[in-house]
C-alpha cells in the first residue's frame, strides 16, 4: 500500500463525507452555521483522521488517530439524527448515511484490532 488513499476504509469515508455534503445541501440557509458545519465538519473528519494517522509515525499514533475517526462517526450519527428529530430531514433520508457510517465503523474496528494485534505479536 503506498497510500492512504489506499485504504478501503478511508475511501468508504470520503463516500460518507460526500453523502453528508449532499444531504446538507437542501438545509434551510439558518442552519448554515449549526447542523449543516456540524455534520459536514465530523463527516470529513473521519476520512482526515484516517489521512492523519497514516504514516511512518508508529502504530499507537494511527491507533489513536482511529479511535478519534470512531468518535467522528458517532458525533456524525448523532447530528444526522438530531436532524431528523428537528424535521429537517425524514428519518429515511439518512439511511444511506447511516449504512455508510456502520460499514465505516466496522472497517475502522476491524482494522484497528489488526494493528493491535500486529503491535503486541511485535513486543513479544
Amino acid at each position: 500500500m503506498n497510500s492512504y488513499q489506499d485504504l478501503s476504509v478511508w475511501q468508504r469515508a470520503m463516500d460518507l463525507a460526500v453523502e453528508c455534503y449532499s444531504l446538507t445541501k437542501g438545509f434551510p440557509r439558518e442552519e448554515v452555521y449549526g447542523l449543516v458545519s456540524q455534520i459536514r465538519r465530523a463527516s470529513s473528519s473521519v476520512a482526515a483522521n484516517i489521512a492523519e494517522g497514516y504514516g511512518p509515525d508508529g502504530t499507537g499514533s494511527y491507533v489513536q488517530h482511529l479511535k478519534i475517526a470512531q468518535g467522528s462517526l458517532k458525533e456524525l450519527e448523532t447530528h444526522l439524527l438530531l436532524s431528523t428529530r428537528v424535521g429537517l430531514l425524514p428519518i429515511e433520508g439518512i439511511g444511506a448515511a447511516t449504512a455508510l457510517s456502520e460499514e465505516t465503523g466496522k472497517m475502522l474496528r476491524s482494522l484497528i484490532r489488526r494493528l493491535q494485534d500486529t503491535r503486541n505479536e511485535n513486543d513479544d
